[in-house]
């Protein structure tokens, strides 16, 4: 069954609860104009997630900031795929026949699903890694067409989390990536990974899991390659897995970096990227654009500017690994 339902401020931990404390004018103006605006999100996993509910909490408490509150002048549709890619074009479907007033879609696939469904309904990307080199808009400073909104250099940034990678575990000579074939913008960052390990001067050994019955195969394939870490870039699929994945990182003792914190915060060894949170609470500066009259393509898509390395001294502990000072030093969080 696929996930349908109405955003509720339970889930985002009380962010919808409470009323603003006074009316914008521009919540004024689409009161007095009558309208309410329907707002489509197509995501990967369930908002029961701690992790899911976290982030769109944000976007949602973007909105409010400027003005837009659900069950008021706004009414939000949450969509999800539940980390089966397969399910994104109905999904999308479901959401233009929803009549929604704009999409808002994290990861290129989703971005994709819903470029197919609709030319026209405006479609607002969230961390989407390399929008521009999965076709998705024309250029970062002139998207063209229907949509804008963040990106997250996913693939350009995988040299700078494999170089981290290294430092951890200066000794190791083989390197592992976990990649999603599902997720367009896997296949990108692995040719900058295979740059980045040649660079680095170790072998790469790419694993693929399109869902959550191939993670221990792919696994078990570190363990008969030997490679000595692993890299566990963004997906949603994996998101929707990450405890399993942390655990079957500690299972096979394989020092992982991930590309999103909550692993850590999991018990993963460590993660760097840009920071999530930022980038979905940016995103509703864009829905608040388009809403006042503005064009998706006019609007150049955002990059990110804060970039967040974590690390965890109890798994690196338990690994017997020992974290290079510098590199606690340069560390925006270490959890003891």
């Amino acid at each position: 069954m696929l996930e349908r339902r109405r955003y509720i401020g339970l889930i985002t931990g009380g962010v919808l609860a409470a009323p603003l404390a006074a009316t914008t004018a521009q919540e004024y103006k689409a009161q007095q104009a009558g309208k309410t605006y329907r707002i489509g999100i197509l995501g990967n996993v369930p908002l029961t997630g701690p992790g899911s509910a976290r982030l769109w909490g944000k976007f949602v408490q973007g909105l409010r900031d400027l003005g837009y509150v659900d069950g008021g002048n706004i009414t939000i549709e949450y969509l999800s795929s539940e980390g089966k890619y397969e399910r994104l074009p109905a999904l999308a479907a479901d959401l233009v026949r929803l009549k929604v007033d704009i999409i808002v879609a994290p990861a290129a696939q989703n971005v994709v699903a819903a470029k197919q469904a609709t030319p026209t309904i405006p479609i607002v990307m969230v961390s989407v890694g390399d929008p521009v080199g999965n076709g998705l808009v024309a250029s970062l400073a002139r998207p063209g067409g229907n949509i804008t909104g963040t990106s997250f250099l996913t693939s350009a940034i995988v040299g700078k989390q494999l170089e981290l990678l290294k430092q951890i575990t200066p000794h190791v000579s083989r390197l592992a990536i976990l990649l999603n074939p599902a997720n367009p913008g896997h296949l990108l960052g692995l040719e900058e990974a295979k740059v980045a390990a040649h660079s680095l001067g170790v072998q790469l050994q790419a694993l693929e899991a399109r869902g959550p019955d191939d993670l221990e195969r792919a696994f078990a394939a570190t363990t008969r390659e030997r490679a000595g870490a692993l890299f566990v870039p963004w997906d949603g699929m994996f998101l929707l897995h990450l405890t399993r994945i942390t655990q079957l990182a500690a299972k096979t003792r394989l020092p992982t970096m991930y590309g999103h914190r909550g692993y850590v915060d999991a018990g993963g060894l460590a993660s760097y990227g840009p920071s999530a949170l930022e980038s979905f609470r940016r995103a509703a500066a864009y829905v608040d654009k388009i809403l006042k009259g503005a064009k998706p393509g006019d609007l150049p898509v955002e990059q990110p500017t804060k970039f967040e390395l974590i690390i965890n001294l109890k798994t690196a502990k338990a690994l017997g690994l020992t974290i290079p000072p510098s590199l606690l030093g340069r560390a925006d969080e270490v959890i003891q």
